[in-house]
């Protein structure tokens, strides 16, 4: 059951049993009719004062006064959670994870990314940028209110399989686990190698030894935010104009230049299984050709004019957003927003 509609459910219970308790009393102790039971009822539980519609008797009057002092509390804790759904968004959050469960479950291949916190959030934007499908598993019930509606979310612990199951993570090529706690994002690691051995895994982690655990429990990338952020902050110190330029590579400058990756399937046709000498790329478009993920070499910075293009092969190419345009209009079969 979704623990968002628990207390909702709980209150309108009580209130039916109120009802039920006040129908039955009525009916049996002053030998009233449904209409004139439900009437007193009504009038009892609101505490609004109305006539009553015949003189209680001495029984009546007892069960009336206890009816009346049970519930003070129970009407004012249906009215509060009741409330609560209209003015304080719990409405919308419901209905928010329920038009989010229907799209789920429609998800293949799609990123689940586990934390919606500073990371977690960061790793969101930049996959709805690039136009990915994710979606967020975020166990704070509270995170509902501060994720995008533009994003697909569920509410819930990615600790535990069903869970897991619930956000399509048999069906998902990533996982992206973000959560503060390296011992949780251990136990995730796990759940989810043991439920998708296919899955890519990405983790956070805060030490080394954290890291060790993660790559022994299945992780396939293993990142350290509090390192790299050290490590970035001495760098512009130490090296500020390599990192102005590691800046313009990956978009984070003001510039309009972006690096990005092509794979062997979608080049066009007569531009397959060639070298770089052949392909010609920067006489033609101005894109540069940074690097070559070789299917056997593997990644192959500054490749030579006599690198070849195969099955499998990737190019990493650096462009401004005209040249970019440019290149994939006159070598790929995609359009420019599917990089």
């Amino acid at each position: 059951m979704n623990k968002q509609l628990e207390s909702l459910i709980t209150a309108v219970a009580l209130f039916i049993f109120s009802l039920l308790v006040g129908l039955t009393g009525f009916t049996l102790i002053e030998d009233l009719n449904f209409v004139n039971a439900l009437y007193m009822t009504i009038i009892t539980v609101g505490t609004v004062g109305f006539t009553e519609v015949k003189e209680l008797s001495s029984a009546g009057r007892v069960f009336t006064s206890i009816y009346i002092l049970m519930n003070l509390g129970l009407f004012a804790y249906v009215v509060s959670v009741v409330s609560s759904y209209f003015f304080e968004g719990k409405l919308k959050t419901i209905f928010k994870s329920y038009r989010s469960g229907m799209e789920i479950s429609k998800l293949k291949n799609h990123v689940i990314v586990c934390g919606f916190g500073r990371n977690g959030s960061m790793a969101c934007d930049e996959l709805q940028k690039s136009g990915k499908e994710f979606v967020i598993i975020e166990k704070d019930p509270e995170m509902a209110q501060v994720i995008p509606d533009s994003m697909k979310q569920f509410i819930g612990d990615a600790t535990e399989d069903d869970h897991l199951r619930i956000v399509g993570i048999e069906k998902a090529s990533t996982i992206i686990i973000t959560t503060p706690s390296d011992a949780a994002n251990v136990f995730i690691t796990l759940t989810a190698r043991h439920l998708n051995d296919q899955i890519m895994i990405i983790v956070r982690a805060s030490s080394k030894d954290t890291e060790n655990k993660l790559y022994r429990a299945g992780a396939n990338k293993v990142v350290m935010p509090d390192i790299l952020g050290g490590m970035f902050m001495a760098q512009l110190v130490t090296k500020p104009i390599v990192i102005e330029f590691l800046d313009l590579l990956n978009g984070v400058s003001e510039t309009s230049y972006h690096l990005e990756e092509v794979g062997y399937e979608n080049l066009k046709p007569e531009y397959k299984d060639k070298t770089l000498k052949e392909l010609n790329i920067a006489a033609s478009t101005g894109v540069i050709v940074l690097g070559v993920k070789d299917n056997i070499k593997g990644l192959i910075p500054a490749p030579s004019a006599d690198t070849f293009i195969g099955e499998d092969d990737y190019l990493i190419v650096l462009g401004s957003d005209a040249k970019l345009k440019a290149f994939v209009k006159e070598y790929t079969v995609l359009n420019y927003n599917d990089l």
